[in-house]
């Protein structure tokens, strides 16, 4: 499944997040929503092992040749990838205790995507 949505990473929550709404946990509540209702709309299904991959846009600020020179390379800078792969999950899944397998990477892209696919059987990629 391609999610045409640029990933936003699991942000840590307090209990004052409830009324005092900050930006990051508003944005992050938008993005489980746009995640769910795409996802509902494929009918995706996660299974216990999946093969996440997170695209994320290149900063407009980056000139041309940097740009190029980082299209598809691995995305070594925040937001760290156990955050996003929270997020994601988080949004998918009213409880995630049924996942066991998760192969995940992140790369730069001309725009924000995730593309998540069940690993029918993940023994492959051991």
């Amino acid at each position: 499944m391609q999610i045409n949505v640029t990933p936003v990473s699991k942000p840590r929550m307090t209990q004052r997040d409830k009324w005092a709404k900050r930006p990051c946990v508003v944005k992050y509540h938008n993005y489980c929503d746009e995640v769910r209702k795409i996802a509902k709309n494929e009918k995706f299904k996660p299974s216990g092992a999946m093969l996440i991959e997170f695209y994320l846009p290149l900063p407009k600020s980056y000139s041309k040749k940097k740009r190029e020179e980082l299209m598809g390379q691995p995305h070594e800078q925040k937001p760290d990838i156990d955050n996003l792969v929270k997020g994601l999950l988080d949004a998918l899944l009213k409880e995630d205790k049924g996942v066991h397998t998760i192969i995940a990477s992140k790369s730069w892209a001309n725009n924000g995507m995730i593309v998540v696919n069940n690993l029918k059987d993940y023994e492959a990629y051991t």
